[in-house]
């Protein structure tokens, strides 16, 4: 068998490794676009901070990992599948068949439409390559704007703030990481960074990036003001790659479609990671989950059904995110937001900077969002997933929610007893 996996993120390496577990006698490939061996995105916040070297980034340390496991590293962008002789091509103009194919491509960052945003001096923060130029222009004292308080820009906030510069933040929506924070938590994590000399302003775009003398920039923001920076850094979110299958004739939506096996609309073809539109766990949708141990969940049960003998049900991945900005750690679960219908519980103390927020579907928690309670996170993510039924507890949970772990333990004793 010939296996071809097309990204070399956490998805695309963990899918090749199963598959030589799986299948020891095959032909395994694992194709990148960027010319480093596999690394995480995730820990290049440290290599920011100096916390590791550029290699402490790498997904395998041990020297010749993939030859020892004969899986074949490619460096190429692939820019087309051909599904009627299973092949794609790569920029090179190289042609590779396939067997079995596992698409792991991940996403990238979306480009704002700010005139400017092209400058010298403006960067992402995505790639190795963005890092090491972030590390040249953020230094101690430098002036840097940061665009975007969404999840992935509070992890690079973070790092600035590490680096001791000057930092401002620019964020559209009226509150910090609004995709995994309601507008209490939200603004308190905005009070706390402001309380740590970080200038923040939400409910604001940037305008526009001018280009000054020195290599300076000044962004012009929506509320009138201009901030001049050394480095702008853009971190608006991001979209998954799916450009390259727009002749392939594999069904694609936000990202690619999959079924409960992580199969997509061609049944030799599979998906996985940032780029896979797959079940929800508490919704039963089909959504993009651009999280990591979304992606290495996929790339386990995608490799599994890839190798013929061990087909095995992706039941799907529980929403997730755990946030430290600047020392706050913020987290979020499942259906944090609620469901129509449901109940919930909060506990606000913002002098103190704790939040608790519980909902409720009946008397199951499906949702959870906390702020400086690091205790209850695990809590919250087992109730959650275990779809614990509470009982008399959920009216005691609505009147004191830091219960949240007595709960636990009482209804877990209580499904025990009478199993």
């Amino acid at each position: 068998m010939i296996y071809l996996v097309v990204g070399s993120g956490p998805a695309g390496v963990v899918a090749a490794e199963r598959l030589r577990k799986l299948d020891p006698l095959a032909n395994i490939s694992l194709i990148g676009s960027e010319p480093e061996p596999p690394y995480s995105r995730m820990a290049i916040p440290y290599y920011l901070t100096d916390k590791i070297q550029e290699h402490g980034t790498y997904l395998r340390k041990t020297a010749m990992h993939f030859e020892k496991l004969n899986i074949q590293l490619v460096q190429q962008t692939v820019t087309s599948i051909d599904t009627e002789f299973n092949r794609l091509i790569t920029d090179d103009g190289e042609t590779r068949r396939y067997d079995k194919l596992l698409l792991a491509t991940g996403s990238r960052p979306v480009v704002p439409p700010v005139p400017g945003i092209d400058a010298p001096g403006v960067h992402n923060c995505w790639t190795l390559e963005d890092a090491r130029e972030i590390i040249k222009l953020a230094k101690p004292g430098a002036s840097v704007v940061l665009m975007g308080a969404g999840f992935i820009g509070c992890i690079v906030l973070e790092s600035l703030a590490l680096r001791d510069v000057r930092l401002t933040v620019v964020e559209m929506e009226n509150r910090m990481v609004p995709r995994m924070m309601n507008d209490i938590s939200g603004n308190m994590i905005k009070r706390w960074c402001e309380e740590k000399g970080v200038s923040v302003h939400t409910s604001t775009r940037a305008e526009s990036i001018e280009a000054l003398d020195a290599g300076k920039l000044r962004v012009n923001m929506s509320n009138g003001q201009s901030v001049d920076a050394d480095l702008v850094i853009s971190a608006t979110g991001v979209k998954p790659n799916i450009e390259y299958l727009a002749e392939s004739g594999v069904y694609t939506d936000q990202g690619i479609v999959v079924n409960d096996y992580l199969q997509t609309s061609n049944e030799d073809i599979y998906a996985a990671g940032d780029v896979c539109q797959g079940k929800d766990f508490n919704t039963g949708e089909y959504t993009v989950q651009a999280i990591q141990p979304t992606a290495v969940e996929h790339a386990r049960v995608a490799a599994a059904n890839m190798v013929r003998g061990h087909r095995t049900e992706h039941v799907g991945n529980l929403n997730m995110n755990v946030l430290d900005t600047i020392g706050l750690v913020s987290a979020s679960f499942g259906q944090w937001m609620g469901v129509p219908g449901g109940d919930s519980a909060e506990l606000v103390n913002e002098k103190e900077y704790k939040y608790l927020n519980l909902q409720f579907k009946d008397d199951v928690l499906v949702g959870g969002s906390s702020l400086g309670l690091t205790q209850h996170v695990g809590v919250i993510r087992g109730l959650i997933q275990s779809e614990t039924k509470l009982g008399s507890w959920k009216e005691r949970l609505q009147k004191d929610p830091l219960k949240v772990m007595e709960a636990y333990l009482a209804c877990s004793q209580s499904q025990v007893a009478t199993a």
